[in-house]
């Protein structure tokens, strides 16, 4: 699997998981240390941990396993270094705080299709 569609398969997965404001940055232009950034945050910190927890567990399911995780303690951002991609997984303030995209503005936004939601069926016997 290539950097830029692990990326998207880590979108999907914090999509999964309810993660909000997902955002995939192309950085390959801007600096040598990756080539995407995944960016996206959680309502709570059990919700991060959640996200993160997802991320990580289905990747290894795959045999992509991350070369360091920071931030497990505090649970307000994780992140997942998986080489070509950094998962950036905000509680939601302090992603605010931060500021991430701002820093990192000029790295081009990548598109992932994030997929239709299944509507739970409504039974029409009573």
């Amino acid at each position: 699997m290539n950097f830029r569609n692990l990326a998207k398969e880590c979108a999907g997965l914090a999509l999964a998981k309810k993660a909000k404001e997902i955002l995939i940055l192309d950085v390959r232009k801007l600096t040598s240390i990756t080539d995407y950034f995944v960016i996206c945050n959680g309502r709570s910190n059990i919700h991060v941990e959640t996200i993160a927890e997802s991320i990580v567990s289905k990747l290894k399911g795959k045999g992509i396993r991350p070369l360091h995780i920071e931030g497990e303690k505090q649970a307000q951002w994780l992140l997942i270094d998986y080489v070509g991609v950094i998962v950036h997984v905000f509680y939601e303030p302090t992603r605010k705080f931060y500021g991430l995209e701002k820093l990192w503005a000029e790295g081009k936004k990548v598109k992932f299709q994030e997929g239709k939601r299944k509507k739970p069926k409504r039974s029409s016997k009573l």
